[in-house]
């Protein structure tokens, strides 16, 4: 009797190649397309009717069942109030990670069991090795698609029964097989950013979510060069729209180095870059998969963002949290994002980076 492999649809090339593998591999195939954003404003550019007529089209073409689910408000309780959350605070999240772990392995994975799911896959770049009750997360083979990174926060009852049916395919690959195979979204544009913010301006649409508050730009010192319109907006070592260029002198051009919340202010400098440059970080807890490491130190490497090669470090769980000491530093580290670690071609877990360390 054949196995149901319910997969996850978003109307993208990955996934629909995804689909088209698993049934050239003999699955019964069943796709669902997840709708977790209610866009109502006539200038949003959430394009969820568009995504699902491709769904439509590619289930259609492969001769598929296919359903739509809403978890808009599972997603507004769970992913979107901690962003805006971390985003009062001056922190920098990261909703992906969390979206998967809070909305895509947990709602959407049980609502796929419901339909008689034996497996739930997804067009992830990643691969799985399920070894009995153990299932371990592994790189994909195309480095430069790896997706682990926002994987991070999975548990092994989420990982349990997934598959991952691109983690051996490298991204041309997978364009070729959909063109071969006439599917509508073989030249499909890779969706790029957050989902819900789409090619939209980010401060147009955090100020309808979080109103703006202008405050001072200074420099570590205290001089004030001029005014910025909400801490929010900036990020650790951004350069581009700080409005302070007319007094860049000779040392360069400014950029952040430093947030006070509390006081609203803005913190600046130009020339060396030697303030973002962190030595360590510190983190309340990590996820690890599939287990806790046996030794409490340990030499591994990891991903402080998600867009970098990977870094060498060491590794200490201590009684107040888990420290990380890297071999070189690292520019601007961030709190809110994620540190990501990795033993050879295994993901061993992640967790919030919550501040960096210079000493």
């Amino acid at each position: 009797m054949k196995k149901t492999v319910v997969v996850g649809m978003s109307g993208g090339v990955d996934s629909s190649v995804a689909a088209l593998l698993l049934k050239e591999q003999g699955y019964n195939v069943i796709g669902l397309f997840m709708q977790n954003w209610e866009e109502t404003d006539e200038n949003g550019c959430c394009t969820a009717e568009e995504d699902y007529a491709d769904v439509r089209r590619v289930a259609n073409l492969l001769q598929i069942p296919y359903y739509t689910v809403n978890f808009a408000k599972e997603y507004m309780d769970r992913v979107f109030s901690y962003f805006l959350a971390e985003y009062r605070a001056g922190r920098t999240p990261n909703p992906d990670v969390l979206c998967n772990r809070e909305i895509k392995f947990g709602p959407f994975k049980r609502y796929a069991e419901s339909l008689g799911a034996d497996y739930v896959a997804t067009g992830h770049y990643c691969d799985i090795l399920h070894d009995g009750t153990v299932h371990r997360l592994l790189k994909a083979k195309d480095q430069s698609k790896d997706q682990t990174y926002f994987l991070n926060q999975l548990s092994q009852a989420q990982l349990s029964g997934v598959l991952f049916p691109l983690g051996r395919l490298e991204k041309g690959e997978v364009r070729r097989i959909a063109a071969e195979n006439g599917l509508a979204t073989a030249q499909k544009k890779d969706s790029t950013g957050i989902c819900f913010i789409g090619e939209r301006n980010f401060r147009k649409f955090l100020q309808t979510y979080i109103p703006a508050r202008k405050g001072l730009i200074k420099t570590c010192d205290g001089k004030t060069l001029g005014e910025h319109e909400g801490a929010m907006y900036y990020t650790l070592g951004q350069r581009r729209g700080l409005n302070i260029g007319g007094q860049k002198g000779e040392e360069g051009r400014w950029f952040v180095v430093g947030k006070d919340v509390e006081n609203n202010v803005l913190y600046v400098a130009h020339g060396s870059e030697e303030r973002l440059y962190s030595s360590g970080l510190w983190m309340r807890a990590v996820n690890w998969i599939p287990f806790a490491p046996a030794a409490r130190e340990f030499r591994c490497t990891g991903k402080f963002r998600y867009r970098q090669p990977e870094q060498g470090c060491t590794v200490k769980i201590e009684k107040d949290g888990v420290f990380v000491r890297f071999d070189e530093k690292q520019r601007a580290v961030t709190e809110g994002q994620y540190a990501v670690f990795y033993d050879g071609n295994e993901c061993i877990g992640g967790g919030v980076i919550e501040r960096a360390l210079f000493e």
